[in-house]
């Protein structure tokens, strides 16, 4: 329903901003990372999901598209709840939590308070393949868990019928010698290997 809000910080704390729109005060809960990119702007855009439950509609904001593509994600895994997501979000970073999914960090994800072990698989098993699809730039560089070359070769050689997880192995390891690569070089080194 909405894609984002934008307008006057007229409240904010670290659970939540209430943002002045056209004189109607939207009440928004947010990360901590979202908290800490607003800093002391008077005005901001955040991106928005509306949950509805059966007692209330709650407006859940995020400062970057990248953060609510995440927490979507996270809220579909049975069990995650939007609070539970928004907990996730605040104790790591989007950068740290894809990560931590793309290369089976569970204990990175127990980190978490309130975040058991069974929780955390999964989060890991179910997250795992679709978080290749979550276009995260942050400007950070990327690590080998997760990067774009790496999925594009992946594909590519679980086309020719390579078994994932001795790709994946193989791909880490070359990621990690060669200096910017391609995906033409990063397939033709792993063919060599495999």
């Amino acid at each position: 329903m909405y894609s984002f809000i934008s307008g006057k910080v007229a409240e904010k704390n670290p659970a939540y901003v209430v943002i002045d729109n056209q004189g109607i005060g939207y009440l928004i809960n947010i990360t901590l990372n979202t908290f800490t990119a607003i800093g002391e702007q008077s005005e901001v855009k955040l991106h928005v999901h509306l949950a509805i439950r059966e007692d209330a509609h709650v407006l859940y904001g995020f400062y970057t598209e990248e953060e609510r593509s995440l927490f979507l994600q996270l809220i579909t895994v049975s069990g995650v709840g939007c609070n539970t997501a928004r907990l996730i979000l605040s104790s790591l970073t989007v950068r740290e939590t894809v990560d931590a999914i793309s290369s089976n960090n569970i204990k990175a994800i127990q980190s978490v308070k309130g975040i058991g072990a069974k929780t955390a698989q999964r989060i890991i098993v179910d997250l795992h393949d679709k978080i290749s699809k979550l276009n995260i730039s942050e400007g950070e560089k990327t690590p080998v868990g997760y990067n774009t070359l790496k999925e594009e070769a992946l594909s590519a050689l679980m086309v020719l019928g390579f078994n994932r997880t001795s790709i994946e192995k193989i791909l880490d390891k070359l990621m990690s010698q060669m200096e910017n690569p391609n995906v033409e070089q990063l397939i033709k080194e792993a063919l060599r290997l495999l």
